[in-house]
């Protein structure tokens, strides 16, 4: 049995990796002003530079063809099953899509809501395609996945809070609205919307913060890290060297580009760390 991975671009995954791997990867739409167009195609400067001018950004999910031609596409090359994972169906429509898609595929399609997104997608992806390379069935790709995803923790910093109440994704984390400016929340992903994890007063001191909670949080050697950046390469660029120093076990920390769907809705100058055991 050949059994497909796909997942959505909110995963955040390199695409020569998805490439290396074989994994599908559905956009998920970006409109700026009257302009809509899958978010790979717009760069990240570009989006910053949109929300800075105040032009209307929002995200939309994937029109259901998107994945049923995805889904044919797979199966016309040879996959007797398919595993789709997508971001949490609490933040997004998009998990709506694939299952309405999956209805009307010739091979079977399992489509899992992760209930989370960026890299903890992303790391449960490349489990699920290594698997699959390996020769697992259906059920042993989504255990996979599933395993790898209950592993996974998402830290996020944003500069602000309003990005997110505009978007309507605030969810647990608008308990925090209201704090005084110098005080910077730390954000999570917990059962599938985002939710607040602490503060603290400043840039610099959310970053030892991060630091501290993403130590801890790492298991050893089978740890994976990865620190995504929205128009915040600095800080990222810093996370991941104090990380290499503070994590020596685990695997070396990549540097990812946002999803911009997700940078679309943390605001300019938003990052994270993924903590991810295999």
């Amino acid at each position: 049995m050949s059994v497909a991975v796909v997942t959505d671009s909110t995963a955040c995954l390199p695409a020569e990796l998805a490439d290396e791997l074989g994994i599908a990867v559905v956009q998920v739409q970006l409109k700026m002003g009257d302009l809509v167009n899958d978010e790979a195609r717009v760069p990240i400067p570009e989006v910053i530079e949109a929300m800075r001018a105040g032009t209307p950004v929002s995200t939309t999910p994937p029109d259901p063809n998107a994945f049923f031609w995805t889904y044919q596409q797979a199966a016309s090359t040879g996959a007797d099953a398919i595993v789709s994972l997508q971001i949490s169906g609490r933040m997004s429509a998009t998990v709506d899509a694939a299952r309405q898609a999956a209805e009307h595929v010739s091979v079977p399609v399992h489509v899992v809501d992760s209930r989370t997104t960026g890299m903890s997608l992303g790391f449960a992806a490349l489990s699920a395609a290594r698997v699959s390379g390996a020769g697992g069935n259906a059920r042993r790709v989504i255990t996979a996945a599933e395993d790898r995803l209950a592993g996974s923790t998402e830290l996020l910093y944003v500069d602000t809070l309003e990005y997110l109440r505009k978007g309507g994704r605030i969810g647990a984390a608008r308990a925090l609205l209201g704090s005084a400016l110098s005080i910077k929340p730390l954000l999570t992903v917990q059962d599938g919307e985002v939710a607040p994890l602490a503060r603290a007063r400043g840039t610099k001191r959310a970053i030892n913060r991060m630091l501290e909670l993403a130590t801890e949080r790492a298991g050893g050697a089978r740890t994976d890290l990865a620190i995504t950046s929205f128009g915040a390469d600095e800080q990222a660029e810093l996370v991941r060297d104090r990380l290499s120093e503070r994590i020596a076990g685990a695997n070396a920390p990549r540097v990812v580009a946002c999803s911009t769907v997700i940078g679309a809705h943390c605001g300019p100058g938003a990052f994270s760390i993924t903590v991810s055991t295999a």
